[in-house]
């Protein structure tokens, strides 16, 4: 009897240890196919930068240096410089919170249309799926770059290439809250003839306010560095003041480290409150805030 119940046993260790060398070993493949591709790929990338990346690697902390330097010798120039960028760093700020606004409100009607057990036309679900992932997948840059060439520079192209691309990730994120809402209020209002949209008011809108909320919150923060960045592009802002003292190079760097140190500030007091609002609402307290 021992020897009749060790023998399959055997033959499962045996084939246990044949898969694991198995799986070892697409594991190794898989591992070198990514390093030949790695490698191969900064060797391309490096000979399109006309070789240049190695040599200058000793060189990557000279602008910061550079920066630094500037700005201490000329530190009683700091509190003008930074008055000065008030007005761009404002520009950035409203740019954000206008996408957030109406990209958060369009991402709420895409987020109902796309969820199962919600959408009033449940056949067209995929088609508003696969219309949040475009409009996710495109860099808000690249929309920004093609309203500037059709409208000119300016804030108007930045919030509307930044709404466009929070739309697309909110919708996702708020078709998921919904999917988790639960189901029996919206067949109760639906049971004494409440049409579609007072079903999503009354009966989902209370459920999943509060992360909604949160999420557009984490995606005005998200929406406050890229208006930064577009501003290189020329949508204004205080990226396009940050953009204007890097440009001019040494004796202006002053003015870059003011741009630097109003934005870096911004960023935090707003990645502070925000964490602190969504905590409030989301456990009633401040637990985790400054995570």
């Amino acid at each position: 009897m021992a020897d009749l119940s060790a023998a399959p046993l055997d033959a499962t260790r045996a084939h246990y240890l044949a898969l694991t060398r198995q799986r070892r070993l697409y594991g190794g493949i898989m591992l070198l196919v990514f390093v030949l591709l790695m490698a191969s790929g900064f060797g391309i990338a490096n000979d399109r930068n006309a070789g240049g990346f190695l040599p200058g690697l000793p060189h990557i902390f000279d602008f910061p240096a550079g920066v630094i330097s500037e700005a201490w010798t000329k530190r009683a120039n700091l509190p003008d410089h930074l008055r000065n960028a008030l007005p761009a760093l404002v520009e950035t700020i409203n740019i954000a919170a206008v996408a957030t606004l109406f990209g958060a409100f369009f991402a709420i009607l895409m987020s109902m249309f796309a969820t199962r057990g919600l959408a009033p036309w449940p056949r067209l679900i995929p088609v508003f799926r696969r219309i949040m992932d475009l409009m996710r997948a495109v860099p808000e840059i690249v929309i920004a770059l093609v309203l500037i060439f059709v409208l000119g520079g300016g804030p108007v192209p930045a919030a509307i290439a930044i709404a466009f691309h929070t739309v697309g990730a909110l919708g996702k994120l708020f078709s998921e809250v919904n999917e988790n809402a639960d189901q029996k209020p919206l067949e109760g209002l639906a049971s004494v003839g409440a049409i579609w949209p007072q079903r999503m008011l009354l009966g989902l809108v209370p459920q999943v306010a509060p992360n909604w909320f949160s999420y557009a919150l984490l995606r005005f923060e998200i929406n406050i560095r890229a208006s930064a960045i577009l501003g290189f592009v020329g949508a204004g802002g205080i990226g396009y003041e940050l953009k204007n003292a890097i440009s001019w190079g040494q004796g202006k760097f002053d003015e870059a480290a003011a741009v630097f140190i109003l934005l870096f500030l911004t960023i935090v007091f707003f990645d502070q409150l925000s964490s602190y609002v969504r905590n409030r609402l989301t456990y009633g307290s401040d637990k985790g805030a400054g995570k």
